[in-house]
């Protein structure tokens, strides 16, 4: 006699972590740092495809990317990110630009991004969120700034989250 022992449900696979990236409104006057990105982790090869992703089409292809040497895990002098080579290049961080990755996009232009380590709590986050990105400081053109991202959808559809809050919620 044969007996079928019944099987499981096949076990749904975990979500992915969302993007925790937060851009500056573009303003008549240039800014010293055009976002803020909090990774998971200090793994650059995880977690920079997926930042790259999350950023506006307009920002165009990076194909440069410079990181604090002594920030994060080891990699390569080069990548493979969405069907194209993406240099990347670790620098000793500036003092004036402590844990600041730069993006290269030929032709359009760079972008500053101040990091904050994968493990502040949240309300450091906000806090280093909301001084990186003020717009109220003297002599900016008065934006409020915009809400972070909570999710990071196809490129360039980065949806916000937090509405209404003073500080940013991840």
């Amino acid at each position: 006699m044969i007996t079928t022992v019944p099987t499981a449900p096949p076990i749904p696979p975990l979500p992915l972590p969302l993007v925790r990236l937060r851009l500056a409104r573009h303003g008549a006057l240039p800014r010293r740092i055009d976002g803020v990105w909090w990774p998971h982790s200090r793994d650059l090869l995880t977690q920079l495809p997926k930042m790259l992703a999350a950023l506006p089409r307009a920002w165009g292809d990076i194909t440069g990317v410079t990181v604090d040497a002594a920030a994060w895990s080891a990699a390569p002098g080069r990548m493979f990110v969405a069907n194209q080579v993406v240099r990347l290049h670790k620098a000793p961080a500036s003092p004036h630009a402590p844990d600041r990755v730069v993006l290269l996009s030929p032709g359009l232009g760079r972008w500053d991004l101040q990091v904050i380590p994968p493990d502040a709590t949240e309300e450091a986050a906000a806090l280093l969120t909301a001084a990186a990105l003020d717009d109220r400081r003297p002599g900016a053109d008065g934006a409020r700034p915009p809400a972070p991202t909570a999710a990071a959808g196809p490129r360039g559809r980065v949806g916000p989250a937090g509405r209404g809050t003073r500080a940013p919620r991840w």
